[in-house]
């Protein structure tokens, strides 16, 4: 490791550079806390992808870098700049953050008669619900947010309360399957056949959360 420090030029590598993967340990563990505000703060200010400024990144946000070139870096041009994209550290932690934001820690878990239960528990800013360029909702009109569930099953967030959702589970759900039927469902839980199915994914079309 002394070697490779050596052979590369200060603020570039393992030589003083940002280790973005390290970076976003802490990031993780921010959120693994439930230290919301200050996660997304770090998030928003542009400390984790894709709040970072582009042009110092110098190469796609959708790629993340082992190692950020620092201000030890004898070319100024370069500091900031992402160096080594790859499947890294940094990915898996963006992944691990990704989950805990829009799906929460443990979606699948036995209830106290040991059967299969499915949960969503997000932490989501409000910001996240609302575009900032667009004309702003009525008073009566719930903002939503959608992603995709194990890359398959589209879920929506309904947020009649325009609040931020942080660990707060749903009060109803709608379980739509692929041959056109739905399930709607009072309470923050799904029981174990539509926990099944979700958990199984073939069958399931969208589910539509709402809060």
């Amino acid at each position: 490791m002394t070697i490779r420090m050596m052979a590369f030029a200060p603020g570039w590598l393992e030589n003083q550079s940002i280790w973005l993967h390290m970076s976003y340990k802490y990031y993780l563990q921010l959120i693994r806390a439930g230290l919301y505000e200050e996660f997304f703060s770090e998030m928003k200010g542009g400390g984790i992808l894709p709040y970072m400024d582009p042009e110092k990144y110098g190469r796609s946000l959708m790629e993340c870098s082992s190692y950020l070139a620092s201000s030890a870096f004898p070319d100024p041009s370069q500091h900031g700049r992402g160096f080594e994209a790859r499947l890294s550290g940094s990915t898996a932690e963006f992944l691990d953050m990704w989950r805990l934001m829009f799906v929460g820690a443990t979606p699948f878990f036995m209830n106290e008669d040991n059967l299969l239960t499915f949960q969503l528990v997000p932490a989501i800013p409000i910001w996240l619900f609302v575009d900032e360029d667009a004309v702003a909702p009525a008073d009566d009109e719930e903002v939503t947010l959608s992603f995709k569930l194990f890359a398959e099953i589209e879920v929506t967030y309904h947020n009649s309360q325009k609040t931020s959702l942080y660990e707060v589970p749903p009060t109803k759900y709608t379980i739509t399957y692929k041959d056109g039927t739905y399930k709607d469902i009072e309470g923050p839980y799904v029981g174990p056949e539509d926990a099944d199915a979700i958990r199984r994914v073939q069958t399931v079309a969208s589910i539509d959360a709402y809060f």
